[in-house]
């Protein structure tokens, strides 16, 4: 349940709770210890108070003091060193009547409390008066209380054992420990001894003014932190996944997304990259579908071609008409599946081209490869001779994929090839330009281009065919010129200048070779 809970809450709202869980933690250990310092305080004083206590008695009895009023005055005026640090030392009988006090008695203040170290002489008398009264009225609750109090302690079982309680008003914070007096067999009074412990609640207040500014700048803190990782880091996400969800729903609205893009952090460059791979994968996806509407368009020319040829040939008798229609259905049949092979393996690259890294290559070494390939099987079977000539310099470095250059440079001469009569050359130069680039040039002794726009032959299904139209699908330059620009190159094609043959010239941007 908590788990369901807490996936359904925001980054946001779930740090806000896992820090309110903290803090509620924290506040209720920061209680336990409140509550538990205290007593720890008290005891300390307590154990003081309990033995001043015992050598009181110890000296009473040694000495063999009598509980009357004479005796206890001359006893607290002889061991008045006893009580220093002590604010009031009160004595009652077994009656619990009151028999010595220490506020009564003609004693230096010092013996009993350092705090009493300066009086204040210059008060007028008229205010004196008042305040003595007050202290009389305060003394006679006290003792009236005390009263109460040592009845209740004689009665309970803690007689005969110190007992300690604290009385707290808003100027100060009282700790008193009483205890009986047994002079071996009988109890024969009372010994309670009352000390301020302002120090206590100073202590205590103190930690609770720090604990409460800590949990203020913790609070402050949390807060500035939550703003800062909303505004800059969660909101961003999140019209990041807005943007996303845009993209699977294909809607048009508009998103934020430039803005983040502008980032220099790592959400700029997620953005970027998301923002990258969403027109790529656009890309792709208009390509295969102009890629099957080129293709159904291609292949509905020959099929009706085939569907005309049989028809006709179903209703004609004459064998040479017969075989012209054979002939026509056979090129057709041929076409259609030139047309869908090369088509299947251009959909084959293109998947392959995205898992494929580039390297240095030197051009002219797979050049030389190609041409002799080439050289090797056209040069017996048409006598086409292609010459490879080079300015010879070395190091024709290319960035690119290695396989894919050889098929740049097998579709152009399978081109020049299908174009070329028997007995004809075809040169390949390889040469640098002033940039340092390097420049590939095919040049065939064939019909050359009859475009005045030459660009056209690098369409897609665009062909100037032969006779033999079937060997052709008008695929093979655009696949090239879409390698070329894969290895950020330019393509161009031009007529010889006698207007004998054509030229494809690739510049393949120079690389760095340190």
């Amino acid at each position: 349940m908590f788990n369901s809970f807490l996936k359904s809450l925001s980054i946001l709202k779930k740090f806000l709770f896992i820090n309110l869980i903290v803090f509620i933690i924290i506040l209720i250990f920061t209680i336990v210890y409140l509550k538990s310092i205290q007593p720890s305080l008290i005891k300390d004083k307590t154990a003081n108070h309990i033995q001043i206590i015992d050598n009181t008695i110890n000296h009473i009895n040694r000495l063999k003091i009598k509980f009357n009023e004479d005796n206890i005055r001359k006893f607290l005026f002889s061991t008045r060193f006893l009580f220093q640090n002590l604010d009031r030392v009160i004595i009652f009988n077994s009656e619990f009547n009151l028999i010595g006090d220490t506020d009564t008695l003609d004693l230096d203040p010092r013996s009993f409390s350092q705090k009493l170290n300066v009086i204040e002489m210059d008060i007028a008398s008229n205010n004196l008066k008042k305040e003595n009264k007050k202290k009389e009225i305060l003394k006679k609750d006290k003792q009236a209380s005390l009263s109460d109090i040592l009845v209740n302690y004689a009665n309970s079982p803690k007689f005969g054992k110190s007992y300690t309680f604290t009385q707290e008003s808003y100027e100060q914070f009282l700790l008193t420990t009483i205890k009986n007096v047994n002079d071996g067999k009988n109890n024969i009074g009372y010994l309670v001894i009352t000390e301020s412990a302002n120090d206590i609640r100073a202590a205590i207040n103190e930690r609770k003014i720090f604990i409460i500014r800590t949990a203020i700048v913790a609070a402050v803190v949390i807060l500035i932190f939550s703003f800062v990782l909303n505004r800059y880091f969660l909101r961003p996400i999140k019209n990041l996944v807005n943007y996303t969800k845009l993209i699977k729903a294909k809607s048009k609205q508009k998103t934020n997304i430039e803005a983040i893009k502008n980032r220099n952090d790592e959400l700029g460059i997620l953005s970027n990259s998301l923002d990258e791979m969403t027109s790529e994968l656009h890309k792709r996806i208009n390509t295969a579908k102009n890629y099957s509407t080129d293709l159904v368009h291609e292949i509905r020319n020959p099929l009706a071609s085939l569907k005309s040829a049989s028809e006709i040939i179903s209703e004609t008798d004459k064998q040479e008409q017969r075989n012209k229609l054979i002939k026509i259905i056979s090129h057709d049949v041929e076409r259609i599946e030139r047309l869908i092979t090369d088509y299947s393996q251009m959909l084959k690259d293109e998947a392959a081209i995205t898992t494929e890294k580039m390297k240095k290559l030197d051009l002219k070494e797979i050049t030389s490869s190609v041409v002799d390939d080439y050289n090797n099987v056209y040069n017996s079977k048409r006598g086409i001779n292609i010459q490879l000539k080079t300015n010879g310099s070395n190091g024709y470095f290319v960035l690119g994929i290695e396989n894919r250059i050889e098929q740049i440079i097998a579709n152009l001469l399978d081109n020049s090839i299908s174009f070329s009569k028997d007995n004809k050359k075809i040169y390949v130069d390889l040469n640098k330009d002033q940039n340092n680039n390097i420049i590939l040039k095919v040049i065939d002794e064939g019909v050359g281009f009859k475009e005045k726009d030459t660009k056209k032959v690098f369409k897609r299904f665009y062909s100037n065919r032969p006779e033999k139209f079937g060997e052709h699908t008008g695929l093979g330059l655009n696949i090239v010129k879409n390698l070329v620009d894969l290895h950020n190159g330019v393509i161009t094609a031009t007529n010889s200048k006698d207007d004998k043959g054509a030229i494809i010239e690739i510049t393949f941007p120079s690389i760095n070779l340190s």
